[in-house]
């Protein structure tokens, strides 16, 4: 797995977007969240990927002021009732282990995850231990993590040890009592 393949599977995960409506009042332009309902200034997400609802299918772009969209080298302006998202941002710590862990560990730590019904960005919590273990080696330990899709809780043990072989081992425990573990060995 290489990063587009990762790009990929970060693009394709559920809830990785904030969706909403956008509506100009007294000169600004106001995103209305579909979900909760809550207002925030639209100038809050300048320089960052947003993608319009135009012709029946979304187009992602870099908002460049405050009503104005950039795909390349075209530009959109922005109208009343113009539905609109925003990507999430993951919680830092998690980002930073999603990068730091093997391939096929990746691989199989988000389809997991995928298949209890949870994705990346319902990630309430994480502590990542391996961020604190510099170029230490061997590496072992513990991170947490917990997340909450509307529906369930699920927290997640990561076991780690990096040495002559890669072993990640993730542990699974859902508020239901479910539990599942997958490990996943690989040569340095």
């Amino acid at each position: 797995m290489n990063r587009q393949q990762r790009d990929k599977m970060y693009e394709a995960q559920a809830r990785a977007y904030t969706e909403g409506s956008i509506e100009l009042i007294n000169e600004q332009w106001v995103f209305f969240d579909k979900e909760t309902d809550e207002a925030s200034l639209l100038e809050e997400h300048l320089l960052q990927e947003i993608e319009l609802f135009r012709l029946n299918r979304w187009r992602k772009g870099i908002l460049v002021e405050a009503g104005k969209i950039s795909f390349g080298d075209d530009c959109l302006f922005l109208k009343d009732n113009d539905r609109v998202r925003v990507r999430k941002h993951l919680v830092y710590s998690l980002e930073r282990l999603l990068e730091r862990i093997h391939h096929d560990a990746f691989f199989q730590f988000v389809t997991t995850l995928n298949s209890l019904g949870f994705s990346i960005y319902d990630c309430l919590y994480c502590y990542n231990h391996l961020n604190f273990l510099g170029e230490q080696s061997p590496k072992s330990g513990v991170n947490f993590m917990i997340f909450d899709n509307q529906e369930e809780i699920c927290g997640v043990q990561h076991h780690f040890c990096y040495y002559e072989k890669e072993s990640d081992r993730f542990e699974f425990t859902l508020n239901t009592g479910k539990r599942l573990i997958i490990e996943k060995l690989a040569s340095s």
